[in-house]
């Protein structure tokens, strides 16, 4: 699924109207009246496209929740919730207040033209206040507007059916306020794996529709996607770097190969976690792990940290699994699963 490829249609299925299966009238439970019987759906998707987000619950419970509002530099995901309902990421956090939870972004320029960081997007936006009395090392903020920022367009598919359901969105990357240099589509499926426990299938095509775009991201400060722990989950609090060849920590993993990686930690005596898994290209991808709580795959390794150019109208994709579960890397049964995840146990 991964790779460059000419044309930015393929990949993405179902008509291109939004369709709602289901309408939420409260913001906590749904329930379908059938035969007299209250049944609760599975999956629920709630949208507010006023505030900008749409919320996933799994099992009655929100999980997951996209944040797409205009006044933010780039979309993603925040919260996203464990089985036992804690809070795995963090939205904004220092020293690195880019980073945005679970992102997808890049560097990138447009021929002829400078680079647009779109994996810095906040630091190209208005300083809205300065350091506080008794805090000049902390860093200012950024607001809105953005030079160089993501913006989620529409959703041109919300649907659910059984134990999944699929999100699909139209995004644009663009530089100096308005100017377009990437066409992306996103599709993201759920699954409800029962008791708290999720798998997110995720696909996502970048194409050059408006003109040739060199990406120019280095080999060290970027993934696909991109997520970043609550520090309570991260290593420098006992959490767990372990990768599908066995190895452990982020000097065994960081830049090495992997079919997937798992970030696991016990916290308040509950022990959970996050696994992501790289579809099989045939490639091979090394990923970027940290110890502080960040951790994600990059692009095949022949294209990354490497020169790569997309003439106009050519694609670029890929696509990754992301389970949340109960327990370490073996009570979240995560190789089996990985197995079960490309045998194609859970395409929608």
């Amino acid at each position: 699924m991964d790779g460059v490829r000419g044309g930015g249609e393929a990949g993405l299925s179902g008509p291109r109207r939004v369709r709602i299966a289901l309408v939420a009238l409260s913001s906590t439970v749904l329930f379908i009246f059938a035969a007299g019987c209250a049944v609760r759906p599975a999956i629920i998707l709630l949208p507010d496209a006023p505030a900008g987000r749409l919320a996933i619950f799994v099992d009655g419970r929100e999980a997951l929740v996209y944040q797409y509002a205009a006044s933010l530099d780039l979309p993603h995901y925040w919260p996203m919730r464990s089985p036992s309902g804690k809070n795995l990421l963090v939205q904004k956090t220092e020293p690195y207040p880019h980073h945005r939870a679970f992102l997808f972004a890049d560097a990138v320029r447009p021929e002829g033209e400078r680079e647009g960081s779109l994996y810095n997007a906040l630091y190209s936006g208005v300083k809205t206040e300065e350091a506080p009395a008794g805090a000049e090392n902390a860093p200012p903020a950024y607001g809105p507007p953005f030079r160089d920022r993501i913006r989620h367009k529409g959703f041109t598919r919300l649907e659910t059916a059984g134990r999944s359901a699929v999100v699909e969105a139209d995004l644009v990357w663009e530089t100096d306020g308005s100017r377009p240099i990437l066409d992306e589509r996103r599709r993201l499926v759920v699954h409800d794996l029962r008791r708290g426990e999720y798998v997110l299938d995720i696909t996502w095509i970048l194409t050059a529709a408006h003109g040739e775009v060199h990406f120019v991201s280095d080999d060290v400060h970027y993934a696909r996607p991109y997520l970043r722990l609550d520090p309570a989950f991260s290593g420098d609090r006992g959490g767990k770097i372990v990768s599908d060849t066995g190895a452990a920590g982020e000097k065994a993993t960081t830049m090495r190969p992997a079919r997937w990686i798992d970030y696991s930690n016990t916290v308040e005596g509950i022990s959970e976690g996050i696994a992501v898994f790289q579809w099989p290209d045939g490639r091979e991808h090394r990923w970027l792990t940290r110890e502080y709580g960040t951790f994600g795959p990059r692009r095949p390794d022949e294209l990354s940290g490497k020169p790569l150019i997309l003439k106009k109208g050519e694609s670029i994709s890929q696509r990754v699994g992301v389970l949340v579960h109960r327990g370490d890397v073996r009570g979240g049964r995560v190789r089996e699963r990985y197995e079960r995840y490309i045998a194609g146990a859970w395409e929608k």
